[in-house]
């Protein structure tokens, strides 16, 4: 059999990464060009971005909605920035793979001119980071930067190239199959079920236990365990509940479905948690936002927690028993354990009580026909325009309060992607979500604050035909928070305003000026429209909703103080 001939790195790269099964790559100038070339020919899109972060931001949301890596890049100066966005996907365990070049050895620890050590900046955002020093070892490095991402809790990696653009590895030969993983695994990469020991001390507890909620999280999205999650609640008479990033996973006007807990909710979730037995949380890390730092529910609450990931169990909560393997197929044998036992009905129909006189608060403010706009209108109008296969993508802060709380999803075909923590994500992730999905209508829901951040990248949607719906919650202001701002500064007129207000700014006329279609909306009756004609769009729109910094979002429930 003869010898398999060598290219060059730059071939075996791009052969590789359009044999994985991705689509797109996102960069900023100038790094790994050869490669770039070589997808071109090979049918990956080359999405130029206009700084570095986006460029992460895009990768971020296009592996949040392909369930393989998404793959971004910048040269050695840019490394820093693309550090910088990857915390969203850290956070939000989203698969992203990042590629940086650095100066070659003879450069280093001489003052060399943009360039500081890459590795203590991509340490705390990524599973696994490695310099890549030769060509030789580009193949297996990047076959382990791709598990890794992949794998249990998914994350980002990062590959480091020598060469200031990764042009010596480029240049490089081998011989190594163009292969990274032969079975293109997507997310979750297994599905393990938990040892059948802790299935029956699990069931034993529920089947005992009187008030039981369930709360899923992103793990429990990323299995794809929505119609599970459903059996568990319905077989225990439950009520269900999401974190911020797995709304959507079960249709949220779902009789036992409640919201999200913690301190990006509505009450009613919190309520109905924090007087919970037993809270069983499926895929769902127990941080503070959550939990509303640890008092949803109460650290004295038993606990039944199942994840992939045994670093998880117990991390927050000591009255835990642990159940370790993939939601969806552990939520299914642990369902066939559990059987049909008889239970109670008072809890959920308590719960579904608590929920349904919350929802009768907001009908007038979901209807208000005045203006400045009401958010709550703007909400009720995307619920009924977004398509059945739509993908929503919020940023943070009050734009995910106000998404997560207000606007429903119908948890079998549609989609919902919330920023992690970083604000300005939202309309970069959008565009990378819409290059995964160019067969469904992605609509970015952010603020002008978070707008601000990456407008520029309005010129990226047009130049690459990427036809985003975004609509800007333009209030002149961050947040929703003024009273809050006020009460500080000790509601002085006037004096607490500079913290958070600017503007007006026309952002319809900002997008024309990009060459995108811009609508300006200051009537709630026009809200509808505007958001009809933008996803009929072929092409790129911004919807540019005009808003009052005064109303708050929906606060979150909060336990009496010794409760």
């Amino acid at each position: 059999m003869s010898e398999r001939a060598a290219i060059n790195g730059a071939q075996w790269l791009a052969r590789a990464l359009a044999g994985s099964g991705i689509t797109h790559v996102f960069f900023v100038e100038s790094v790994l060009r050869r490669t770039l070339l070589e997808l071109d020919d090979l049918g990956v899109t080359r999405v130029l971005a206009h700084s570095e972060k986006a460029a992460a931001y895009m990768a971020d949301g296009y592996a949040r909605i392909m369930g393989l890596p998404g793959v971004c890049m910048a040269q050695s100066v840019g490394a820093a920035n693309l550090a910088s966005g990857l915390q969203d996907a850290w956070l939000g365990r989203s698969p992203v793979v990042a590629l940086t070049g650095r100066k070659e050895p003879r450069f280093q620890h001489r003052n060399s001119y943009q360039e500081i050590p890459h590795a203590p900046l991509f340490a705390a955002v990524t599973k696994f980071s490695a310099a890549v020093d030769s060509t030789s070892e580009l193949p297996r490095l990047l076959r382990h930067a791709w598990r890794a991402a992949l794998a249990d809790t998914p994350r980002p990696a990062h590959l480091d190239f020598c060469g200031l653009q990764g042009d010596v590895i480029e240049l490089g030969q081998t011989a190594e199959p163009t292969v990274i993983d032969p079975e293109m695994r997507r997310i979750p990469t297994h599905r393990p079920v938990a040892d059948a020991r802790d299935i029956e001390r699990a069931a034993a507890m529920l089947r005992e236990a009187g008030r039981v909620v369930v709360v899923a999280g992103e793990g429990a999205a990323a299995s794809q365990a929505g119609p599970e999650l459903l059996a568990l609640a319905e077989a225990l008479a439950a009520p269900i509940a999401t974190s911020l990033g797995a709304r959507g996973l079960v249709p949220t006007r779902h009789p036992l479905y409640i919201g999200v807990p913690g301190s990006y909710s509505a009450p009613p979730a919190n309520r109905v948690v924090h007087s919970a037995e037993l809270v069983v949380y499926v895929g769902c890390d127990t941080g503070d936002q959550v939990t509303l730092n640890w008092s949803i529910p109460s650290l004295a609450t038993q606990i039944v927690q199942i994840d992939a990931d045994p670093v998880e169990i117990g991390r927050s909560y000591s009255n835990t028993l642990g159940v370790v393997g993939d939601p969806k197929a552990t939520l299914r044998r642990l369902v066939e354990t559990i059987g049909r036992p008889a239970r109670d009905r008072g809890f959920i129909e308590e719960a579904a009580r608590i929920v349904a006189d919350w929802r009768a608060t907001m009908v007038a403010l979901a209807g208000d026909d005045q203006a400045p706009i009401r958010v709550e209108r703007l909400c009720a109008e995307i619920t009924k325009a977004l398509p059945a296969d739509g993908v929503l993508v919020a940023d943070t802060g009050y734009s995910g309060i106000w998404t997560g709380t207000m606007v429903e999803f119908n948890g079998a075909g549609q989609t919902y992607l919330r920023a992690a923590g970083s604000l300005g994500w939202a309309f970069p992730a959008s565009l990378g979500a819409q290059c995964a999905a160019p067969n469904r209508k992605v609509l970015c829901f952010t603020g002008d604050g978070g707008f601000y951040y990456h407008l520029c990248e309005l010129e990226t949607a047009r130049r690459c035909g990427i036809p985003v719906a975004v609509v800007v919650n333009n209030n002149s202001g961050f947040g929703q928070n003024l009273s809050g701002v006020r009460r500080i500064a000790g509601n002085r007129p006037g004096r607490g305003e500079a913290l958070v207000r600017f503007g007006p700014t026309d952002f319809a006329a900002v997008a024309r000026s990009f060459g995108v279609r811009g609508i300006r909306v200051e009537q709630p009756a026009q809200i509808a429209h505007a958001l009809t004609e933008a996803l009929s769009a072929n092409e790129p729109v911004l919807i540019d909703v005009v808003t009052d910094l005064e109303p708050r979002a929906p606060e979150p429930w909060v336990p009496p103080i010794g409760s």
